[in-house]
């Protein structure tokens, strides 16, 4: 049964096309992922869809008693009571309680916070039976565990399907199809994310070898022209300018500018940070006389640690990281923060933007004019030229949030605490954002309900809904699972302080650079998982280059009218440069065998 046919859909937002021509229709069990780099207008076509709002161009029909629901970035709730919004009957308890509101019910719409908000609107709308639901970011603010169901109830639904969201697990598991908006295009894959990355990378190497062709043809056809016919008197001019146009002319330009926060292959400043960076010590807190939030929690977070923070919602993750940056005291313990340590700190809610500012004010800060150094900085966390003149407003959510990372990391802190800093970013900003922290060298805390983001990015955990009390699981999100499936040994509370990095209090923390912990000579260290893979995609990465270095100078070396001394040069840098593909396919090798075994 076809839900929705769409035809020559198009929107534009001032200065630039979001979409044109878009063509889509929308069958019972469907299962679509909509992607595409903020601002590319995935909200604006899940609008457009459901109906709130007409397209600029094309045309919108919907089947004849078609029922569609919507989950909006900023969904709107009745007022009432968060059980009157959901409805009554066991199963919207039963929603309620998944999505972690089951305590709420009593509580008034109007006194939620913008997550909670969020929340009940996603069970709202799955407690009431539709045809197609078009979800704009369905798991942020969802804790592991909801997530988890989320994905199972998507799995099950047997309705049509349009989801835009970062969890690349959900999109690997649900998805059938993905729809990608680029550059004012749109591109339709079989199959889920993986299927999308190999298909999104073959149409890039198409586009390189298309381009390649056309300079080359165009090049023969400005050859041919200018040395024209022995008796020809006059040469056509006009020809000879169109060929001269297609050399001189680009490819399309990239959509962004890799890598993000980075400019000549080195990262922002970042002070040196010292051996003490925040030692928690029996820490506790509680808001008034209300209930414990956690009790009993002894952390120490190294320099260049790496730690994730997990818990369902309610256990005090935020309140966390509230504590280490300072923003007030703990009811019980101590919180030592080491002379060097610089906090940076991008919360759920962000730094408040003013909606009539302009990008590049926000920037350069009240006291003074943004000058050519902040539309730099912009430009390395992809605001190009129209965007760093557009008010906040302007921005999609994922433009607000890239916002404000740039705010904080352009601050050059060298501790960052990271309150779901996944949520409404595209994948293309959460693969550079993983890339950026890899080699980034301060320390770093995150809580997040995105699995893929903390595989990348965490080496351990805090668990603060561990039995008896919080405390330290190492192997970052695998070990945290595994814990909690039971498997393994049960460790028992650390007696005093745990560092992040796993070590005994007696053990001083370990040095870690850009490129993890240094191990004495002659001993191999015993690497969990996480830090295993996190050491792979950075030896993948190095391998990458290393043979894109070698291949290129192997090209220039056969390039006609190459004179002797050039030819000396170009050997003996491709000698070299086969040294270094040789230690990067060695390291990559090291890492992954340990991985596997």
């Amino acid at each position: 049964m076809i839900l929705v046919d769409a035809e020559g859909l198009g929107a534009s937002r001032p200065g630039r096309d979001l979409y044109h021509a878009l063509s889509l229709t929308i069958r019972t069990g469907d299962r679509i992922g909509l992607v595409g780099i903020n601002g590319t207008g995935k909200s604006t076509l899940l609008r457009v869809l459901a109906g709130e709002e007409p397209p600029d161009e094309g045309v919108v029909r919907r089947g004849r008693g078609v029922r569609i629901g919507l989950l909006g970035q900023e969904p709107r709730l009745p007022p009432g009571t968060v059980a009157e919004a959901v409805g009554t009957g066991w199963e919207a308890a039963a929603l309620l309680d998944r999505i972690g509101m089951g305590a709420m019910g009593a509580v008034s719409t109007d006194a939620l916070s913008g997550g909670e908000a969020k929340r009940v609107a996603l069970a709202r709308l799955l407690a009431h039976p539709v045809d197609l639901l078009l979800l704009d970011e369905p798991t942020n603010h969802l804790d592991l565990d909801a997530v988890a169901w989320l994905e199972e109830w998507l799995a099950g639904f047997r309705g049509g399907l349009v989801l835009v969201t970062h969890d690349r697990h959900v999109l690997d598991r649900v998805t059938t199809r993905m729809v990608e908006l680029d550059r004012g295009s749109s591109y339709v894959h079989d199959g889920g994310y993986a299927d999308y990355l190999a298909a999104r990378a073959d149409r890039d190497s198409r586009a390189a070898t298309a381009e390649a062709t056309r300079r080359n043809l165009a090049r023969a056809e400005l050859a041919w022209l200018r040395r024209g016919a022995p008796a020809r008197s006059r040469k056509p001019r006009a020809r000879v300018d169109a060929a001269q146009a297609v050399v001189d002319g680009r490819a399309e330009a990239p959509a962004r500018v890799q890598p993000l926060a980075v400019g000549g292959g080195t990262s922002l400043p970042t002070p040196r940070l010292g051996d003490r960076v925040v030692d928690l010590h029996d820490v506790g807190h509680r808001f008034g006389d209300g209930p414990w939030v956690f009790e009993h929690l002894d952390l120490s977070l190294a320099p260049g640690g790496r730690l994730g923070v997990l818990g369902a919602n309610g256990t005090g993750k935020t309140t966390l990281l509230d504590l280490i940056a300072g923003r007030f005291p703990p009811t019980v313990g101590t919180i030592e923060r080491g002379p060097t340590a610089v906090i940076g700190y991008a919360d759920q809610q962000g730094q408040q933007l003013d909606g009539t500012q302009g990008v590049l004010d926000a920037i350069a800060g009240p006291a003074r004019r943004p000058d050519w150094a902040d539309a730099a900085l912009a430009e390395r966390f992809w605001f190009d030229a129209d965007a760093q003149r557009a008010p906040i407003a302007m921005l999609s959510g994922g433009e607000r949030r890239r916002l404000q990372l740039l705010l904080v990391i352009g601050a050059r802190p060298n501790v960052l605490l990271l309150d779901e800093p996944t949520n409404d970013l595209d994948l293309d900003t959460l693969r550079a954002l993983e890339d950026y922290l890899d080699d980034w060298p301060g320390s770093l805390v995150v809580v997040s309900h995105d699995r893929a983001f903390l595989e990348r990015t965490v080496e351990d955990v805090v668990a603060l809904d561990l039995a008896p009390a919080p405390g330290l699981v190492p192997g970052g999100y695998a070990g945290w699972l595994k814990r909690r499936r039971g498997a393994g040994p049960r460790r028992s509370r650390p007696a005093a302080t745990t560092t992040a990095t796993g070590a005994a209090p007696a053990t001083p923390p370990v040095r870690r650079g850009p490129r993890g912990p240094a191990a004495s000579p002659g001993t191999r260290r015993a690497r969990t998982p996480s830090t295993l893979r996190h050491l792979l995609a950075r030896a993948e990465r190095d391998l990458d280059a290393a043979t894109a270095t070698r291949d290129e100078l192997a090209a220039r070396l056969v390039q006609p009218g190459t004179d002797r001394v050039e030819l000396e040069r170009l050997a003996t840098a491709l000698a070299a440069a086969e040294v270094r593909l040789a230690t990067a396919e060695a390291a990559w090798l090291e890492v992954a065998e340990e991985l596997g075994g």
